[in-house]
C-alpha cells in the first residue's frame, strides 16, 4: 500500500478527534456549571447567588441530551439550590422562594426546548432518508465490475448529511466498449439535481446508440439545451455542466476521452501519475450558443495494471487552513495503491486531513482499473448503491 494509504486515518489532534473530544465536553458540561454553582455558593457571601448556574444547566443540557437527561439535570439543579439554601437556613425567604421558581421555569422551558429539538431531529432523519433514496434513484452507484474493468465511485457532499448536488458520474457497458461520464453542473439545489438527472438519462441512451463518443457527447449537448428552456431566471443564459467522457474499448490497451471543461483526469501506473490534457479545449455542456467547435476524441494509452481517476472540482479546489489547493496529482505521485476503492478512501482520508474536516464543494470521485495480466476476475451480478 502507499504512502497515503499507510498513513493513519485520523490522529489524536486530527479534526474527528477534537469533534469527539468536544462532544464529551458538551455532555460534561451541566454536571461542571451545577458543581461549580454549589462551589460558589459555599465560598462567596450570602448576597452573592449562584442561581443563574443552576438555571443555565439545564438550557446547556436541552439541545443535547435526550428527554431523561434533561429531565435529571433540571432536578439535580432543584436539589442543589434546595440544598444550599436549606443549610444557610434562608429556604423560606422572599429571594430564595424566587430564585427556586426561577430554575423551575427555566427547567421547564429546556423541556420543551428538547422535545423542539427532537421533533426537528426526526424531521431532518426522515428528510435524509428521502434524500438518499433519491440519490440512490438518480446517481446510483456502479457496480463492482464492469466490462472487465474494476470500477468504484463515491460522492462525498460539502455539507454532512446532504446527499444531493450537481455533481454526477455514470459508467455503462456498450458494444463499443465500457463508457462513463464524469461532470458538475452550475449551481445547487432542485435544478442542479434535474440537470444531472437529464444528463445520466441522456448519455444511457446515447451510449447504446452512438457510434463515436464525439457522438455521446453532442448528444448530452442538446439534451440539456432542451432542458435549459424551460428554466427560468439566470439559469436560461448561465447553465452549464463541465463534463469529461471516456470510452475504453474492449480488449484493447488504450482510453478516448472527450473533455468539455472538465478537471483533466488522472492515469495512475507503477507509482507514476500522468494528466491526460485536452489538446483542444472546449466549451462546457450547455453553452453551444456562445460557439461549436467539433467534439474530438483524444486517445492515450491505458495499459494492464494502470487506474484512471476521474473527479470533479470540490477535490482540486479543496483548501488548508493557509489557502492552498489540494494537487490529487502531487499527492498521488510515487504511492500504489491495491485496488480503485482502496485509492479512492485514501483519497478521501487525505482531504479530510489537508483541509482539517472536509472539502468545502461537493465531490465525486471516479477510479477504473484494468485489471494486470493473469489477474482473477470477480463478479458481482447487482451492482451497488450507496
Amino acid at each position: 500500500m502507499g504512502r497515503v494509504a499507510d498513513r493513519a486515518p485520523y490522529g489524536p489532534a486530527g479534526p474527528y478527534a477534537r469533534r469527539l473530544a468536544g462532544r464529551r465536553l458538551v455532555r460534561l458540561l451541566p454536571a461542571l456549571v451545577i458543581i461549580g454553582g454549589v462551589v460558589l455558593d459555599l465560598v462567596t457571601p450570602a448576597r452573592v447567588t449562584a442561581a443563574p448556574f443552576f438555571a443555565a444547566a439545564p438550557l446547556i443540557a436541552a439541545p443535547f441530551f435526550p428527554l431523561l437527561g434533561v429531565l435529571l439535570v433540571a432536578v439535580a439543579s432543584l436539589a442543589a439550590e434546595v440544598a444550599l439554601r436549606i443549610h444557610t437556613d434562608t429556604l423560606t425567604t422572599v429571594v430564595s422562594v424566587s430564585e427556586l421558581l426561577t430554575v423551575l421555569v427555566v427547567s421547564a422551558l429546556a423541556l420543551y426546548i428538547n422535545g423542539v429539538v427532537r421533533r426537528s431531529g426526526e424531521r431532518l432523519a426522515s428528510a435524509r432518508v428521502i434524500a438518499e433514496t433519491a440519490q440512490r434513484a438518480v446517481l446510483p452507484r456502479p457496480a463492482e465490475r464492469i466490462g472487465g474493468l474494476r470500477i468504484a465511485a463515491r460522492y462525498e457532499a460539502a455539507q454532512e448529511g446532504a446527499f444531493i448536488g450537481g455533481d454526477l458520474f455514470a459508467v455503462q457497458d456498450t458494444p463499443y466498449g465500457v463508457r462513463l461520464v464524469v461532470g458538475d453542473v452550475r449551481g445547487k439545489g432542485l435544478e442542479a439535481v434535474e440537470a444531472v438527472a437529464v444528463i445520466i438519462g441522456s448519455f444511457r441512451e446515447a451510449a447504446e446508440q452512438e457510434s463515436s463518443l464525439e457522438g455521446v457527447a453532442q448528444r448530452l449537448e442538446r439534451s440539456l439545451l432542451r432542458e435549459g428552456t424551460g428554466r427560468d431566471g439566470l439559469d436560461v443564459f448561465e447553465g452549464f455542466t463541465t463534463a469529461v467522457l471516456a470510452e475504453i474499448p474492449h480488449g484493447e490497451g488504450i482510453v478516448r476521452l472527450v473533455n468539455r471543461g472538465h478537471p483533466e483526469p488522472l492515469i495512475c501506473h507503477g507509482g507514476a501519475v500522468r494528466m491526460l490534457r485536452a489538446q483542444d479545449p472546449a466549451l462546457p455542456l450547455g453553452m453551444s450558443e456562445l460557439g461549436a467547435w467539433p467534439d474530438r476524441a483524444e486517445q492515450s494509452a491505458y495499459p494492464d495494471g494502470a487506474t484512471l481517476l476521474f473527479y470533479t472540482d470540490g477535490l482540486t479546489e479543496a483548501r488548508d487552513a493557509h489557502g492552498i489547493f489540494y494537487v490529487p496529482c502531487e499527492r498521488l505521485d510515487g504511492r500504489i495503491f491495491q485496488g480503485p476503492d482502496e485509492m479512492l478512501q485514501a483519497l478521501i482520508d487525505d482531504v479530510r486531513r489537508h483541509t482539517g474536516g472536509g472539502s468545502q464543494d461537493d465531490m465525486a470521485l471516479l477510479a477504473i482499473s484494468r485489471p494486470s495480466e493473469g489477474e482473477p476476475e470477480r463478479r458481482r451480478t447487482m451492482p451497488i448503491v450507496p
